[in-house]
């Protein structure tokens, strides 16, 4: 490719960072970001904890998200007084090492782009997620917890803090069900994408006869709810029960009955929470986990009336959402927007950025065709 192409090139990233830079609106995240280091610098900031990492965390958030779109500024700055000195000097080799920042450049402003998307309601909160075993057996359980791993390990390399609330393991290997939080801005509006069903095929490790078997689990995304979110919930529309907590196997992690599992009766929602020793404050994060999903069945209520007004009886998007493939071939594939990867190892690692970016553009373009 020539120095003319390079050109091009970096003009058209350069276009897209500036409507990024536009979007993102960087003066308002920079006066932002002043604010919060002034109320970081309280002396009894940590007087109130809850507060506190609210405040810290966006912060980090915020000063994060400038320093990543300076640094992409600094960086196709660069790339464009390299090219000058390669087109000047008739430098090959330095013609090259633009052409390799170039395609890295595009990969992390694409990356960027994806998170202008995100323009919903919730989407700028946090996540909650409940992974639940499908058919299939200890296979599907096994699965559910392989998932598991993927999400957290692909909060892991964001550096995104998560916790778990619940986990019900299974019998012979694998999960039940768990719920868990992704604690970092925009969780929900990038992971909301991955809520549906999930479908493994592969040989058995569970079966002596080695024979292929398909198992599914259903992933659920939620945002955390908020202060200013009015979910009221009457004492007499819930039903608490306490158990004593326990880890694989049934080996009991307490001694006391701390967990709390709170039944929403009305709706027969069922929350789970035993991370916490304090029976307190298991209810507490019980009862945040139910109110976040009220929100979301709320929510779904208002769209489903407004969806038949428009006469609009497409099923959900998020079914049957993504199939993973150990046997006999070895694929990842989303139904819904076709991407596809032969490296299903990578996929369960956390490798999952390319799906979720191709999911957001997917249902932003869904709700474009929707309006």
């Amino acid at each position: 490719m020539n120095t003319a192409d390079f050109a091009d090139q970096l003009k058209a990233l350069d276009a897209t960072l500036r409507t990024i830079e536009s979007v993102l609106d960087l003066d308002r995240l920079r006066a932002e970001k002043a604010d919060l280091e002034e109320a970081a610098a309280v002396p009894d900031l940590w007087e109130n904890q809850a507060h506190a990492q609210q405040i810290t965390s966006r912060l980090s958030y915020v000063g994060g998200e400038i320093t990543k779109v300076e640094r992409l500024r600094r960086r196709l700055d660069d790339a464009a007084v390299l090219l000058e000195l390669a087109e000047a000097e008739a430098d090959a080799a330095a013609a090259a090492e633009v052409g390799s920042e170039i395609t890295a450049l595009r990969k992390t402003i694409d990356e960027l782009e994806v998170r202008t998307l995100l323009s919903g309601e919730y989407d700028a909160r946090e996540a909650l997620l409940t992974i639940r075993s499908g058919a299939g057996g200890v296979d599907a359980a096994d699965f559910a917890e392989m998932l598991m791993r993927m999400y957290l390990r692909w909060a892991e390399r964001h550096g995104y803090p998560t916790e778990v609330y619940d986990t019900s393991y299974a019998e012979e290997a694998g999960l039940k069900s768990t719920t868990f939080a992704v604690k970092a801005p925009y969780a929900y509006g990038t992971l909301g994408v991955e809520a549906g069903t999930h479908r493994l095929v592969r040989i058995s490790p569970f079966d002596n006869q080695a024979r292929r078997q398909t198992s599914f689990a259903a992933v659920e995304v939620v945002p955390v709810v908020e202060q200013t979110d009015q979910i009221e919930i009457p004492e007499e529309d819930i039903r608490v029960d306490v158990y004593r907590a326990s880890g694989p196997g049934g080996q009991g992690v307490n001694t006391t009955d701390s967990a709390v599992r709170i039944t929403h009766l009305p709706t027969g929602i069922v929350v789970s929470c035993q991370n916490e020793r304090s029976q307190l404050q298991n209810k507490a994060t019980a009862m945040a986990v139910l109110k976040s999903k009220l929100l979301v069945a709320k929510r779904a209520e208002e769209q489903a009336k407004m969806d038949a007004l428009r006469g609009d009886v497409a099923g959900s998007w998020g079914d049957q959402m993504r199939s993973y493939v150990l046997h006999p071939y070895q694929m990842v594939k989303d139904l819904r927007t076709d991407y596809e990867t032969g490296n299903p190892t990578a996929v369960f690692d956390g490798d999952i950025d390319a799906f979720i970016e191709a999911g957001i553009r997917w249902r932003r373009e869904r709700e474009r065709l929707a309006r």
